[in-house]
């Protein structure tokens, strides 16, 4: 029999003591999970997931401690965060986990450094990374970090080199990444910083066009940026960056959905994955992916629960674990 001890030790908040052991999801490979969101009948506490190197539906994975949208995302190979946003129409500073294996509800993790909304997440085995958003104060460049295994408040990391919301962060085990950005400007900017090390976010390069409202993924070597709003159109280009280095972006593919932009991402180390989103004002439940490691278009990996927009996703295989 599998031992799960492991995983077990890890949850300080004993979250499904009453059915532990409980089996994996995906046999322990790449679970993407999606948080929240804005669907046809209201903002939605819904907790999703997908596994990865299959194609198919959603499935139900349990329920938020309370609706959100406009929250962020990140995750280690355990634990998946779901931060800030508004819960019921209020902005809210709360950060929430699930153990990305075992279905279950969210349970409290701590609090963001102040209450935002569409802020982004990345990290790395060991510390999540909540950087960029707004709150009632404006645009923000506030980067905070946690440490996945021991539950607590954020603590301030450093800052972005700009103040900006709908912004689109991606990892390697070493770097994160944020780019683009859409408050009062529409901005093309890459940031970076060292995941380990706290300070303030580098010039990294630019996308290649400006824009906001859009979603990253990556493997340990590339970042893939997918779709948004240039103000004036919305767009369905993906384009990549090479994380160790720093550069521009570069031309990968297209979404197979013209024009859309609130989509939440996922990835494992080969596949990068699209979800959900709106194309004008219409919601749409589309699941979408590509190979990383090569250039080409989105294929075809099934449909969300229901169309949904204004949400995250996170995964227990993306770029930033090792």
């Amino acid at each position: 029999m599998p031992n799960y001890q492991g995983v077990w030790s890890l949850s300080t908040q004993f979250q499904n003591a009453s059915g532990w052991p409980l089996p994996p999801l995906a046999g322990g490979g790449a679970v993407g999970v999606f948080f929240g969101g804005n669907e046809a009948s209201g903002n939605t506490d819904r907790i999703q997931y997908i596994e990865i190197a299959s194609t198919g539906n959603s499935e139900d994975f349990g329920n938020l401690v309370t609706n959100n949208y406009g929250g962020f995302a990140c995750g280690s190979t355990v634990r998946g965060l779901n931060a800030g946003g508004y819960n019921n129409g209020v902005e809210v500073n709360m950060i929430q986990f699930v153990t990305i294996h075992t279905k279950g509800d969210a349970s409290d993790f701590g609090d963001l450094t102040a209450e935002k909304n569409l802020a982004n997440g990345c990290g790395s085995s060991t510390r999540g990374i909540f950087a960029a958003g707004a709150n009632s104060s404006g645009a923000l460049n506030v980067i905070e970090y946690v440490t996945f295994a021991s539950a607590g408040d954020a603590i301030d990391f450093g800052d972005l080199t700009v103040s900006q919301s709908n912004r689109a962060a991606c990892s390697s085990p070493t770097r994160g990444i944020v780019g683009g950005g859409y408050y009062s400007a529409i901005i093309n900017v890459i940031d970076y910083f060292t995941i380990a090390s706290a300070g303030n976010a580098l010039d990294f390069g630019d996308l290649t066009a400006s824009k906001g409202i859009f979603a990253a993924c990556s493997s340990e070597t590339r970042g893939l940026f997918g779709g948004g709003d240039d103000g004036s159109v919305q767009t369905n280009v993906i384009e990549y960056i090479t994380i160790a280095s720093t550069g521009n972006g570069t031309d990968f593919g297209d979404l197979s959905t013209n024009y859309i932009k609130n989509m939440a991402s996922c990835s494992s180390s080969v596949r990068g994955v699209w979800a959900g989103g709106q194309q004008g004002n219409t919601r749409i439940d589309n699941i979408q992916y590509v190979t990383i490691a090569s250039l080409g278009n989105t294929s075809d990996f099934g449909d969300l629960l229901a169309a949904n927009r204004i949400f995250q996703g996170t995964s227990s295989d993306h770029g930033g674990l090792q």
